[in-house]
């Protein structure tokens, strides 16, 4: 059974029981009412009587009895000890009679009675009293005063009848328009199962429910919905830059590995042919000439394993990176360390000209940081720069600004267009411009970034194509007295 036949039927009972009590109650109260005020009646008009105990066998007060006719109530009067039965005219006409008590039944009643009698097929509510002597108190005789109450049954059996057909025209109408109301309300709900009907179909995660209902259950649980897959949305497409970054990885790193593997297995069956191969099988080749090509290609098998062991290293620390492994910080002065970068980075290979700035600014300088890495991301920087400025000049300065300190590396090289920055730390990206010319794996700059986040830092790239590139890396600093 759906939700809304449930709610309907939720309702509909809940109105059964709600009208069963309403209308028992009033029925309740119509009769208890109306047969209280007929006793009342009864009892005030049976109180008006008057006779004369010792000749009550002649007469009864007749201005008494005709108001009780006059009231349309029957009574009658029966005397016990000469058997002798008073009736009034109407009763008398209609042939009715009520039901007389023994003598042994008329002595233990002590009070008044009511009684509820069918004489001829009429329903009567009788009162019954007996009557005796003032003085002695003894038994004389016997009253009954009662009322036909064919129509007050009647008026209650209409009443009655009103009551169910109302009580059930009630719910059918209820009944529908609470089913109405039920599908209307659940008609959202319907939509989001539509929407994840559909999501579970197909890929399309950017399906929104439309809804410009209040902001009442039905609002908040869309609202939630679509915020969900709003979240749902964007967690898919981060995964899938995720993937697409991986088979990229994969797919750069092969290529990036299958180079030198070819150039290692091409000279290693090169020297594997020449020294397999009898002496005189060897027809332009003399000894000199084989150790040469020996030596040139053990220096190529050289030169590609330490190109692949830079790689590795270089994978490895992007792989912790991935596994979210850190480092210790420490504090870290900025200026001896950057002074040995500068020192060191003269017996890099280059062909610019390589200029320092003043450093002496950094005196007194500390960073939260781990030095090795620092240098290691400074060298990244400075190689680069190197790299792809084959003439012009690299120039290494500092600046401090609100608390940071920036490291600036600036060349005149090749530069980039700015819509290559955003790319340009990504793993293996390189410009098209210097791809397969310019020697590199292109995770240089990843894992530079990698280390710059890792100190709470930030990197900003000023950049045009064929005037050089600027990198300043922001460091938040930690002043400490100048060092003597």
């Amino acid at each position: 059974m759906s939700i809304r036949l449930r709610l309907t039927a939720w309702y509909t009972g809940i109105l059964f029981v709600t009208l069963l009590i309403f209308s028992s109650a009033v029925y309740g109260f119509v009769h208890l009412y109306t047969y209280e005020e007929l006793k009342q009646r009864i009892e005030q008009q049976a109180d008006k009587i008057g006779f004369d105990p010792s000749a009550w066998d002649v007469q009864l007060n007749r201005s008494s009895v005709s108001r009780l006719e006059d009231a349309d109530l029957y009574w009658q009067n029966y005397t016990f000890y000469n058997g002798k039965l008073i009736q009034s005219e109407n009763m008398a006409i209609s042939n009715l009679q009520f039901d007389l008590p023994s003598v042994e039944k008329a002595l233990k009643a002590d009070k008044p009675v009511f009684k509820r009698v069918s004489v001829n097929g009429n329903s009567f509510l009788v009162f019954e009293a007996p009557v005796t002597e003032q003085v002695s108190r003894k038994l004389v005789g016997w009253l009954q005063v009662g009322a036909n109450t064919r129509t007050i049954e009647q008026t209650l059996d209409r009443l009655q009848s009103i009551l169910i057909m109302g009580s059930a025209a009630t719910l059918v109408i209820a009944s529908t328009l609470g089913l109405f109301l039920a599908r209307k309300s659940m008609k959202p709900i319907g939509k989001v199962t539509e929407a994840a009907e559909q999501i579970q179909k197909g890929t399309d995660l950017s399906v929104r429910i439309e809804y410009d209902g209040p902001q009442d259950e039905i609002g908040q649980l869309i609202g939630t919905f679509n915020g969900m897959l709003e979240r749902t949305e964007s967690f898919y497409k981060e995964l899938e830059d995720a993937y697409a970054a991986q088979r990229r990885f994969v797919s750069d790193a092969s290529h990036e590995l299958r180079t030198p593997l070819t150039t290692i297995r091409g000279n290693v069956d090169l020297l594997q042919k020449m020294w397999t191969v009898a002496p005189g099988e060897r027809a332009d080749m003399d000894e000199e000439m084989i150790k040469q090509i020996s030596v040139e290609a053990v220096g190529d098998i050289s030169d590609e394993a330490k190109r692949m062991s830079r790689l590795v290293n270089d994978m490895l620390s992007l792989a912790r990176a991935d596994t979210g492994q850190t480092f210790e910080l420490d504090p870290v002065p900025l200026q001896p360390l950057v002074e040995e970068v500068a020192r060191r980075a003269h017996f890099l290979e280059k062909t610019a000209e390589w200029h320092v700035g003043e450093l002496s600014v950094l005196n007194g300088v500390y960073v939260e940081g781990n030095k090795d890495y620092l240098q290691q991301m400074l060298f990244i920087f400075i190689e680069n720069a190197f790299k792809y400025t084959p003439e012009g000049e690299v120039s290494l300065d500092v600046v401090l600004y609100k608390g940071q300190v920036g490291l600036r590396i600036s060349d005149t090289g090749i530069g980039m267009d700015k819509d290559e920055v955003p790319f340009i730390f990504e793993r293996f990206y390189r410009a098209d411009q210097s791809r397969g010319i310019t020697s590199g794996t292109g995770l240089g700059l990843s894992i530079a970034k990698w280390i710059i986040d890792e100190h709470k830092g930030s990197v900003e790239v000023v950049t045009r194509r064929g005037e050089g590139s600027t990198f300043i890396v922001w460091l938040p600093v930690v002043f400490a007295p100048p060092l003597e």
